[in-house]
């Protein structure tokens, strides 16, 4: 499994810097933007791009590439939310996604307010839909930066530092240890894990925000 697995990597690594780069930014970009998030799994690009990274100045720029691509998804999906408001929502593309999803979405921002913004970047599918939502609302862009900022920076910041460790732990490794390409996939399976269950855990702590019922006060 090492051999196999040191190739896979020396392949990713092999791959221009810039490009590799480029590529993670337009997967994000693409991932965050209006309902392409549901399909193009834009985390797991940032993952095998994080496995080449074989320096802190590396990672940096990596992690503020992602940063970038980040908003600049998100910020598409808020111009196309203030610019077309509910002709998306109501378009085919709009209708595939389910007006239950974006009752929520709607749901969650009116009761949560800011922090709805902040949250969503780690609940799966709000993520796509609540930049798209707070563009129909009042919300400025301002404001909308001020709180998806801090949750694109650690988002980025904890997927690439992710997958760059497990990666240099494999390659210190690879050559003493048999087993290094199996701590290598355990260490990935369980960073993935975990996302699951924060993700699992954010969602049942925001369950009465999400839920049927009447309006709660919205928080700034």
């Amino acid at each position: 499994m090492n051999e196999t697995l040191t190739w896979l990597l020396d392949a990713v690594q092999s791959v221009d810097p810039i490009v590799r780069t480029l590529i993670a930014t337009l997967a994000i970009a693409l991932e965050t933007s209006i309902l392409i998030g549901l399909i193009v799994p834009g985390d797991t690009v940032v993952i095998v791009a994080g496995t080449a990274v074989t320096s802190p100045t590396e990672g940096a720029v990596l992690v503020v590439a992602v940063i970038v691509g980040a908003l600049i998804g998100e910020s598409v999906g808020f111009l196309l939310g203030r610019w077309l408001g509910p002709k998306l929502r109501y378009s085919r593309l709009g209708a595939r996604v389910g007006e239950h999803h974006w009752t929520r979405a709607e749901r969650y921002l009116r009761r949560r307010g800011g922090p709805a913004i902040f949250l969503s970047r780690f609940l799966p599918v709000l993520h796509s839909l609540v930049p798209v939502t707070v563009g129909m609302s009042g919300f400025s862009y301002r404001r909308f930066l001020a709180w998806t900022t801090p949750a694109c920076v650690l988002w980025a910041a904890v997927y690439v530092t992710a997958a760059a460790l497990a990666a240099d732990t494999y390659r210190e490794l690879a050559d003493q240890l048999h087993v290094a390409g199996y701590l290598f996939v355990g260490l990935i399976v369980l960073f993935l894990g975990a996302v699951f269950v924060v993700r699992r855990l954010l969602v049942r702590a925001e369950a009465r925000h999400l839920a049927h019922g009447d309006d709660a006060d919205v928080e700034d």
